[in-house]
């Protein structure tokens, strides 16, 4: 009996020595995705005149990598406005699920000038943890100060994609240089998120592997899911928001967007649900109709002096 206890007990140590382990390295591959190389250029989607820039997030050891694209220098007449797009999990400031130089160039024709930037870990910015949105803001921080002393008289908005939206709605909903944002599929909280879907991004069994995880980040990377709250900013937010989702979003499913939606302070916000469209595709499904949205919603905030 006792050597059958024995076993039994050395058998569930192993277990979960093991379940530890792969835990650890799938919350290190989470940290640490695979960077994806700039392989398109302005120029290919007729923005002409480009400017490459580096610029340092607020935590000053990390250099960002991006570029601005000037409506007034593309031959456009400037509308007094700086867009800042902030790309996904995993991506860079390609986007290339939309692509998103496409959909700055309609912006660029409209009068809007666009940065276009890497978050740490990603294109050409430092290497560092990704923390899906968490020291994230300190990058989009340093972006807006970049485009906030590059043309003061400017006004600003930001432009988010998945990670990239919601980091958007926390920098964004509470920085009063903000006056818009576009938040295309964002998620509502990082812990209720990653609590709800973690399988699909592990292909883990959710016991025992979820609560590892979800207590690994913290102790181990210094990066806590609880800390990454989108809807707390948009709860704050006394600006007009544009929420963006698809209905065939099986990443992050639309009912975050809705949820944070309800959650909005000033009139003028809107959610736009996309039919058919999957995870960050709204504008690969119907451009024409997302461009004009978009535009149609940053000029209606203009218009009223925001």
């Amino acid at each position: 009996m006792n050597t059958f206890f024995v076993f039994i007990t050395g058998l569930f140590v192993l277990l979960l020595i093991a379940a530890v382990a792969v835990s650890f390295h799938v919350t290190w591959r989470l940290t640490h995705p695979v960077r994806k190389p700039i392989h398109m250029e302005p120029r290919d989607f007729g923005i002409e005149q480009v400017e490459p820039v580096v610029f340092s997030s607020r935590e000053t050891t990390i250099s960002l990598a991006g570029w601005y694209l000037s409506a007034e220098k593309n031959g456009r007449v400037s509308n007094g406005n700086t867009l800042i797009f902030a790309h996904g999990y995993s991506q860079n400031r390609l986007e290339p699920h939309l692509p998103a130089l496409s959909l700055a160039a309609r912006l660029v024709e409209a009068g809007f000038d666009v940065l276009l930037f890497d978050f740490r870990n990603a294109g050409e910015s430092s290497e560092a943890l990704t923390t899906i949105g968490l020291r994230e803001q300190q990058d989009l921080l340093g972006a807006i100060d970049f485009a906030a002393a590059k043309k003061p008289e400017h006004r600003l908005g930001l432009v988010g994609f998945s990670m990239g939206a919601a980091t958007s709605l926390m920098v964004g909903g509470v920085d009063e240089r903000i006056t818009a944002i576009v938040a295309d599929s964002p998620f509502y909280s990082l812990r209720e998120y990653l609590a709800e879907n973690l399988p699909q991004w592990t292909g883990l069994p959710r016991f025992p592997f979820n609560w590892l995880i979800l207590t690994l980040c913290p102790v181990l990377l210094g990066a806590n899911p609880r800390d990454v709250n989108p809807y707390q900013a948009v709860k704050q937010a006394n600006k007009p928001i544009l929420f963006i989702h698809g209905t065939g979003d099986t990443t992050i499913p639309m009912v975050n967007s809705e949820r944070l939606f309800e959650l909005t302070q000033d009139e003028d916000s809107e959610i736009w649900i996309v039919p058919r469209a999957g995870h960050v595709r709204s504008y690969a499904l119907v451009p024409d109709e997302y461009g004009k949205r978009v535009i149609a919603f940053l000029e209606k905030g203009r218009g009223k002096g925001k």
